[in-house]
């Protein structure tokens, strides 16, 4: 790999960091309980994500059809609200801050594949939404990407590289169209 952006991660060493009937177990929960429309009810999901490892502050909102590949890669902080079918597809570890709204449709994707090699190995990197961070409908946060302090993913957008604090970021690759101000 070089030149590219991923080339700092390294994943000869990855690990799901789970046994094959841990997974299997999470698996079947994600599909029934957590990803199902028939099953409305918060309490449950978060306790079950407590359950299967992941650290989660006060306040929380998940909503339906919400998919969480490892809970036990997941940190989410007081008063983050999870919309309407929000994918974190967490190969590495994704931390999420205080009042962070990630809206419906949005994925977080710490993962991809090296296409300049054969065997397709995988090129992981963490995902850390700071404090105050709105990841907006259908939006995507790539691997390795820092959505710093108060910084908006606007719908549809991709964020490749770390969002600056306070600032609105549209477009693919997402770069800032202007200044957030917050009263």
């Amino acid at each position: 790999m070089v030149g590219t952006r991923l080339d700092q991660f390294d994943n000869r060493n990855f690990s799901k960091k789970a046994g094959v009937v841990k997974q299997f177990i999470w698996l079947t929960c994600n599909a029934f309980i957590l990803r199902s429309g028939w099953f409305p009810f918060m309490t449950p999901k978060i306790y079950l994500l407590k359950l299967f490892g992941a650290k989660i502050g006060n306040g929380f909102v998940i909503k339906t059809g919400v998919s969480i590949k490892f809970p036990w890669k997941l940190i989410i902080g007081n008063y983050v609200w999870l919309g309407e079918n929000t994918w974190i597809d967490n190969l590495d570890q994704v931390t999420i801050g205080d009042h962070v709204c990630i809206s419906q449709g949005a994925m977080l994707l710490t993962g991809n594949h090296d296409y300049t090699v054969s065997t397709f190995d995988y090129r992981n990197g963490p995902i850390i939404l700071k404090a105050g961070v709105w990841v907006g409908a259908k939006a995507v946060v790539c691997p390795g990407v820092t959505c710093n302090s108060h910084a908006v993913l606007s719908v549809g957008s991709v964020a490749t590289k770390d969002l600056e604090a306070y600032t609105i970021n549209q477009g693919n690759p997402a770069r800032p169209v202007r200044k957030r101000s917050v009263k």
